[in-house]
């Protein structure tokens, strides 16, 4: 398990790394990769694709071939489609509202394509998750399956929820510097880890946060749709994988409260106003 672990880590660092120094140097400065952050400095997205690199890089040692399959696909899927959101937008919707707006005009825009595409492939990963070694019914579940397809088709439709509502919120929390890299480390530090196969994708993030923080924290880089997408569905992985069924249903269920929420609610407001999460999001941070 030690020896999982630390692989996956390592792997997810030099993903990451070399990644970002491969960007850095050839758009160290190019407006493509240049953003104007909460206090009016500008911040590299370049630390975007390189956290969704180093995620697939960790993700690609992952023993189990289930899981090995679906945390590639959904993670490469949300930070693919997070790129297009930030390096190639169109349209000036903004948020799930805006988005479903736009759609419901017949407005195709990369935010659209982007809150369409992340489900869809979660559910794909969703039912390579919930498969079974000798797939052959509906939704590839195994004939052999001791309760009816539709109980097993609905598993895979909350799970599928639970992994694209989970690269949603943070996206939704990459907002000021560390804050996604911290939600990252705590839902981790918090998860239920008796099952061995949350620790070697655990490993890939926990490498890939490290490798990002400094730069996060300084404010000189941020996660942007790219990085922020990506961890969210690696980490929507782990969180189904290890999670019973009712306890998936409760996850989907408060992620999509907070989804509607951020609709209406600053999720900064309410963060600098509680005593415990102001401190734990400033931590660290040298700009406020």
């Amino acid at each position: 398990m030690i020896r999982s672990i630390v692989s996956t880590a390592v792997a997810g660092l030099a993903g990451f790394t070399a990644t970002k120094a491969v960007l850095r140097s050839r758009l160290r400065t190019h407006e493509s990769v240049v953003r104007t952050n909460h206090a009016g400095h500008d911040v590299s997205l370049a630390e975007g694709p390189a956290v969704a690199t180093g995620l697939l890089a960790g993700s690609l040692l992952i023993e189990d071939p289930r899981q090995r399959t679906a945390t590639l696909l959904a993670t490469a899927a949300a930070g693919s489609l997070g790129a297009v959101d930030d390096f190639c937008e169109s349209g000036s919707s903004k948020g799930l509202r805006g988005h479903l707006s736009a759609l419901a005009r017949g407005e195709i825009t990369t935010g659209t394509i982007k809150v369409t595409g992340i489900p869809l492939a979660s559910i794909a990963a969703a039912a390579i998750l919930r498969s079974r070694t000798r797939p052959a019914g509906f939704f590839g579940f195994s004939q052999k399956e001791d309760r009816p397809w539709f109980a097993a088709a609905a598993d895979v439709i909350v799970t599928g929820g639970v992994i694209a509502g989970s690269a949603n919120l943070f996206n939704l929390l990459d907002l000021r510097p560390g804050r996604a890299l911290k939600a990252g480390a705590l839902t981790l530090a918090f998860t239920d880890h008796d099952r061995r196969v949350s620790w070697a994708p655990a490993g890939a993030i926990a490498g890939v946060t490290a490798a990002a923080w400094p730069d996060d924290l300084a404010g000189d880089a941020m996660l942007g749709d790219t990085g922020a997408n990506a961890l969210g569905a690696a980490i929507g992985v782990i969180l189904a994988e290890t999670a019973t069924p009712a306890q998936r249903r409760l996850i989907l269920a408060v992620l999509a409260g907070l989804t509607l929420a951020s609709e209406k609610v600053s999720f900064t407001s309410v963060i600098e106003s509680t005593p415990g999460l102001r401190e734990i999001d400033s931590f660290g941070r040298e700009v406020v």
